[in-house]
């Protein structure tokens, strides 16, 4: 069984909500809106930067969330936004939005350097193809997690992960453990990433 589902416990306020908790919980632990976020292990330097090459298939929260909280290329950890905006890597699978319309996406951004590159070095990525976003504003909406639920005999009970993120506010968040940070793409502009 996974250490940090063991490490889950219902706790409640003077008021009678109840979120989902760690038994020892940091403050490392939830974001800035509060919600609880799935631990996992990470390779980190002296200065406490993350190292090592990426998993591709894996996401890593911790990697994911600083990435899409601060906007850093998902490659390099360098700031992804430039004069033009925030490149976004965006599957076309659903066809290419329509740029009067709003995206959502979990897909951290891509700074100029590695937007070309990316896709031929994550196998996910080169799934998408050769289109991304170029987004003038990427406000943060929600989250993507695992869902608990507190069963009448005090325990937490695991419930399927539909995918479908959550946004902030929503009082599903109490019992839920993030692992994907969501934002909403606006004012963007379909573009070719052999173009760049």
């Amino acid at each position: 069984m996974d250490e940090s589902f063991c490490a889950l416990r219902p706790s409640f306020g003077s008021t009678g909500w109840g979120r989902i908790s760690y038994t020892d919980e940091g403050w490392r632990d939830r974001d800035a809106q509060g919600v609880l976020w799935a631990r996992v292990s990470q390779s980190r330097d002296d200065e406490g930067a993350l190292t090592g090459a990426p998993r591709w298939r894996m996401i890593n929260p911790a990697r994911q969330r600083e990435t899409m909280s601060k906007l850093l290329c998902q490659v390099c950890r360098e700031p992804a936004r430039t004069d033009q905006g925030i490149l976004f890597p965006h599957s076309t699978e659903e066809g290419v939005p329509d740029p009067d319309t709003t995206v959502r996406t979990a897909q951290p951004p891509l700074c100029p350097v590695h937007a070309s590159t990316a896709p031929k070095q994550c196998p996910h990525l080169a799934k998408y193809g050769n289109v991304a976003l170029l987004a003038q504003s990427a406000p943060l909406y929600g989250v993507i997690g695992t869902p608990h639920r507190y069963m009448p005999d005090r325990s937490i009970q695991v419930m399927a992960c539909d995918g479908v993120p959550v946004p902030y506010g929503h009082a599903d968040l109490a019992w839920l453990v993030a692992t994907q940070l969501v934002r909403t793409l606006r004012a963007f502009t379909v573009v070719n990433l052999d173009d760049l």
